[in-house]
């Protein structure tokens, strides 16, 4: 069972083998974990941040009992903050379905913690079970649904998996004349990873990456169109649009990588694509779910 503290943060569990024996439970953390700096745990420890499978606080002078398992919880010493607000638009029994803002994570990862998506719906909704059933990009704005029950989760899961999700986006990028004389169409082409892990590249070979792309709105030098993704490749979107000579706004990706903002976020330009749409049936209502982004892209 997911362990989860009063920040909404997951625990990791960790198990004592019964072939090792330490002087206490520090000595056990510091030699399972010597990249972690000593006074790291001692801090984990001080603030309870260490438990058992009961969910008490351990001290670090607390013995070592081995085939125990035991649970503890990640800690950054400086996280971004961003200073967006998500918005939960559907809430029941089997789903939470959230307005994510730009820049904001869906999950913990790198310098990410608490300023998550994740873990700010499990601080706001008092669930604990949350887990998201698809991802979008941290730059990317819009739809982001839940699964409240974990043994409903995989059923949820497997929509996206079999392509029973139709996803609906918008975007903003440059109006290329020689473009819009061809929408709407369905592009295709084959993605895989570049030798940067951030890029995708567009490789000879049988497709395995299709979007259908609209036009909805032109302002010169700038155009709205709406894009419908027929597969989930990673930054699929954006690698189409930018292989039509089109790509989206503000994009820090594509088509050129620029150099990694740690804590001094520029807010002021917030990448042009948005989860505006997701339509499904509901695999354990049987009802058909439709949601849609409050958000809007504006030329």
């Amino acid at each position: 069972m997911r362990v989860v503290n009063s920040e909404g943060v997951s625990g990791s569990r960790v198990y004592l083998p019964a072939d090792q024996t330490h002087a206490n439970l520090l000595a056990f953390f510091i030699a399972q974990f010597p990249h972690i700096d000593a006074d790291e745990w001692k801090q984990r420890f001080a603030d309870g941040q260490i438990l058992d499978d009961e969910g008490l606080p351990q001290q670090a002078d607390d013995p070592y009992q081995p085939n125990t398992h035991l649970i503890y919880f990640r800690r950054l010493a400086r996280e971004p903050h961003i200073p967006f607000e998500e918005h939960i638009l559907f809430q029941d029994e089997h789903l939470v379905v959230a307005d994510k803002p730009h820049f904001l994570p869906v999950t913990p990862s790198g310098l990410y913690l608490q300023q998550t998506l994740l873990n700010r719906l499990r601080k706001r909704t008092q669930i604990s079970t949350l887990s998201p059933i698809h991802r979008i990009d941290r730059d990317t704005a819009g739809l982001v649904i839940f699964s409240v029950r974990p043994d409903e989760r995989a059923q949820y899961q497997n929509l996206f998996r079999d392509r029973a999700v139709q996803k609906t986006y918008e975007a903003i990028a440059p109006y290329v004349a020689s473009l819009a004389e061809k929408l709407p169409m369905t592009y295709e082409s084959r993605l895989e990873e570049s030798e940067h892990f951030l890029q995708m590249r567009e490789v000879a070979g049988e497709s395995n990456a299709d979007t259908c792309i609209e036009l909805l709105e032109v302002k010169n030098p700038w155009a709205r169109y709406r894009l419908k993704p027929g597969s989930g490749k990673k930054h699929q979107l954006r690698c189409h649009l930018n292989a039509l000579g089109a790509p989206i706004k503000n994009d820090q990706i594509y088509p050129d990588l620029t150099p990694y903002q740690e804590f001094e976020l520029d807010f002021s330009k917030p990448l042009q694509l948005l989860a505006k749409e997701v339509v499904f049936v509901d695999p354990i209502t049987k009802e058909m779910r439709k949601f849609r982004s409050e958000q809007e892209l504006r030329l």
